[in-house]
């Protein structure tokens, strides 16, 4: 099953996704839906139609929680000149960040140094607090994508990257949750990641290169904190991101970044200087 959020004259509302059509959940969002018990359920009961060109909303416009997981692929791990981690590299993100997967992305004029980071991101489904594994596989609802946006020059002032990571309307996520069984790999989905901007292929790895696979995400993050329906975990970036280039490469006004997970879909957002 995939889920989307769609924007229509009478506001955001939950769909599944078919072929040719998206149909009409009784939630307002993603999110919303996740938080209803049942869930699985309730996106399985037919409701209106809408057609495929509808817009869409963040998949989840409002993530009680939004963690990320820097440092997660051995590919970007080695461009960074790091050594891997023996435990993951966690930081937060904050909802006002987001945006749709074909919204602009606002490059701050408080920066200079905006890049790119195409990520896998697992979508929460259930409450857990310190997950066994077979805890951890239940709770994981589905997966989507995010380009986690980053200002290079605000992350590295300081050891902590929290403020690079959080300027408004930056970080587009969707398009749509799928759920594991879509999936090849299911809870651990083995899935092509790239990222592409202005035409030029920039990123491109699978998630089968990850450190920390999702299941062992879900059940560390879960040791520390409770985890809830419509909570999203970012799953880290593979090589390929323009700080790492020589001389560095950063987002420039008007050009187009388009992450894109197999499996899942495309992210394409114009690059606009506010």
């Amino acid at each position: 099953m995939r889920l989307a959020t769609l924007r229509t004259s009478e506001g955001t509302v939950a769909a599944r996704v078919e072929e040719e059509r998206y149909v009409g959940l009784d939630a307002t969002d993603v999110g919303a839906l996740l938080a209803m018990e049942g869930w699985q359920e309730r996106a399985a009961v037919d409701g209106p139609a809408y057609p495929l060109d509808t817009e869409l909303d963040v998949v989840i416009p409002r993530p009680g929680k939004i963690i990320c997981v820097g440092l997660n692929y051995r590919s970007h791990i080695l461009e960074m000149g790091r050594p891997l981690p023996e435990f993951p590299t966690l930081f937060a993100k904050f909802a006002d960040t987001l945006i749709g997967p074909q919204d602009d992305i606002e490059l701050s004029a408080e920066s200079d140094a905006i890049d790119w980071e195409a990520e896998l991101v697992v979508v929460i489904g259930a409450k857990i607090r310190r997950a066994s594994e077979a805890e951890a596989v239940a709770a994981i609802a589905g997966f989507t994508a995010m380009n986690d946006v980053s200002a290079r020059d605000w992350q590295f002032r300081t050891r902590e990257w929290l403020q690079g990571k959080n300027f408004d309307r930056s970080t587009p996520l969707g398009p749509v949750v799928a759920t594991p069984d879509e999936l090849p790999g299911g809870v651990r989905p083995a899935l092509p990641i790239s990222a592409t901007v202005a035409g030029e292929k920039m990123q491109e790895a699978d998630t089968s290169d990850l450190l920390f696979d999702p299941v062992d995400l879900v059940r560390y993050v879960s040791s520390m904190i409770t985890l809830r329906p419509g909570d999203v975990i970012a799953t880290g970036t593979p090589g390929g991101v323009g700080h790492a280039r020589k001389p560095p490469r950063y987002l420039q006004d008007g050009e187009v970044v388009t992450v894109e997970v197999g499996g899942i879909g495309r992210l394409a957002n114009v690059a606009v200087r506010g």
